[in-house]
């Protein structure tokens, strides 16, 4: 991902790249009301939350894509 400001007369932020790409792409095969995760970020989050799995979507440039719903933090005790 690669970020910056561009323009000269008005500033405008932006972002751009293929993790970019592939959270829009992911975005339009959501569900509203939940926030959607691939298999690389679950592991990354690890233990302290949550997933309900959703299967194998395919994924618009992708091809099928592992992805799990994010439910909330593991409660400790």
């Amino acid at each position: 991902m690669v970020a910056g400001v561009i323009g000269t007369r008005k500033l405008f932020y932006d972002v751009w790249g293929d993790t970019v790409n592939t959270a829009a792409r992911m975005e339009s095969q959501g569900r509203a009301g939940k926030i959607q995760v691939t298999e690389d970020a679950k592991i990354t989050l690890g233990s302290s939350y949550t997933f309900q799995p959703r299967g194998l979507i395919n994924v618009k440039g992708k091809g099928p894509m592992r992805l799990f719903y994010l439910k909330g933090r593991c409660s400790r005790r």
